[in-house]
């Protein structure tokens, strides 16, 4: 099996996840599915079928979980430096044509959140971004279009 390239934090948050969806998540699921049942026939219960959809999609998340944790190897970002981008680097980027600011930490792909400033080692802009260092224009080239990029800054926290 492939490792799966992770940062501390990411790893934790995984496992917080995977805790709360086998202990909390299951009984609240299994509970809905116990008081839909009590309601009579199953084959017209709306909430039967609804709370079964939830167990699945529940126990779907918790194997792929399991799978990330189990292939995951952790890399202490507090431990790297250097002035090239690699994985665990907080970047900040500076946009050419509007002059806007961008920051992004590259993690592993499970722990991904654009939203959050986290992109994974396989998304366009961390492909253009790795290997590069303070100073180095790059070009990505992603769905929306191609942007081009001055790297200002590469953090490791």
């Amino acid at each position: 099996m492939e490792k799966i390239p992770m940062t501390a934090a990411g790893y934790a948050a995984l496992e917080v996840e995977l805790k709360r969806r086998q202990q909390e998540e299951r009984q609240r699921i299994i509970e809905a599915i116990s008081e839909a049942r009590a309601h009579g026939d199953l084959s017209e219960n709306a909430e039967y079928h609804a709370a079964k959809e939830q167990q699945s999609l529940n126990e779907g998340r918790i194997l792929e979980l399991e799978g990330y944790i189990s292939r995951a190897d952790i890399i202490d970002v507090a431990r790297l430096n250097g002035d090239t981008v690699k994985f665990g680097a907080t970047v900040k980027l500076v946009d050419e044509d509007t002059e806007q600011e961008k920051v992004y930490q590259i993690v592993g792909e499970p722990e991904a959140d654009a939203s959050l400033g986290k992109v994974s080692i396989a998304s366009p802009i961390a492909r253009a971004l790795i290997g590069k260092a303070i100073g180095d224009s790059v070009e990505v080239v992603a769905p929306g279009g191609g942007k081009s990029y001055e790297i200002v800054d590469v953090i490791f926290k």
